[in-house]
């Protein structure tokens, strides 16, 4: 399948209106193109928030225009103004819509586990998979701007299993996959310069834990489905290494 047919049909993938076939073509493509990949996932970020915006009922007025009109014209103008209109405010914020009392942290943290989700469902973990830290930290030159830290846990009970490049809060970032028993293990790894977070932070999002911490200048956001005093035990080997 290629890159333009794929863009032609990712809204549908994402509203799972496809069919069986077609959906597992795109699926396919997604977990081997990169290029496509960013796109779904801004797609899904955007998606996320505009869902989560607040909901605010049509005045009577515009109800009663609305429901006056018996010509279909008029309803496909009502609509591409109500289109037009949602684009100037996307664009307007940066094609960044924040639902209120949400912070960027807030953000990142769904984006790590749509992140998570993504790579579990298009059966993509890995752009380099091995077990030895020195060929998937080399995999990563060239690829990124920077040098993410890569360590194997296995004495600890974590296995280093691989990674891939992955995108968080709009930028490109180093994904750590690491395994426990059947559990798999997201570490998304970027410099920390201009993190919203600060200090250790704890989370559980959508039934998934996540924890965050800054070591060494850089970010790591850990996510998985183990559960919360295991994925501590992760994360403190991995910040003692």
């Amino acid at each position: 399948m290629s890159c333009e047919l794929v863009e032609r049909d990712l809204d549908a993938y994402l509203d799972r209106e496809l069919d069986a076939a077609a959906l597992t073509a795109v699926r396919e493509h997604v977990g081997t193109c990169a290029a496509c990949r960013r796109q779904l996932a801004q797609r899904e970020t955007l998606a996320r928030l505009v869902r989560s915006a607040p909901y605010y009922s049509a005045p009577d007025r515009l109800r009663a225009r609305v429901r006056a009109s018996s010509q279909s014209h008029s309803v496909r103008r009502v609509l591409t103004w109500a289109a037009a209109a949602v684009l100037v405010l996307s664009v307007g914020a940066g094609m960044t819509l924040w639902r209120p009392g949400a912070s960027r942290g807030d953000v990142i943290a769904d984006d790590v586990v749509n992140g998570h989700v993504r790579s579990l469902m298009a059966n993509h973990l890995f752009d380099v998979q091995s077990t030895d830290q020195h060929t998937v930290k080399p995999w990563f030159l060239g690829k990124l701007d920077f040098s993410p830290p890569v360590v194997d846990l296995t004495s600890s009970g974590f296995a280093l299993v691989g990674g891939r490049l992955d995108y968080v809060g709009g930028r490109p970032v180093a994904a750590l996959v690491y395994q426990r028993r059947k559990h798999t293990i997201n570490v998304f790894v970027s410099p920390a310069g201009g993190d919203p977070s600060t200090s250790n932070v704890v989370l559980t999002v959508r039934g998934f834990n996540l924890r965050h911490w800054i070591h060494n200048g850089m970010s790591f956001w850990a996510v998985s489905d183990v559960n919360s005093a295991e994925l501590g035990e992760f994360a403190t080997a991995l910040q003692a290494s």
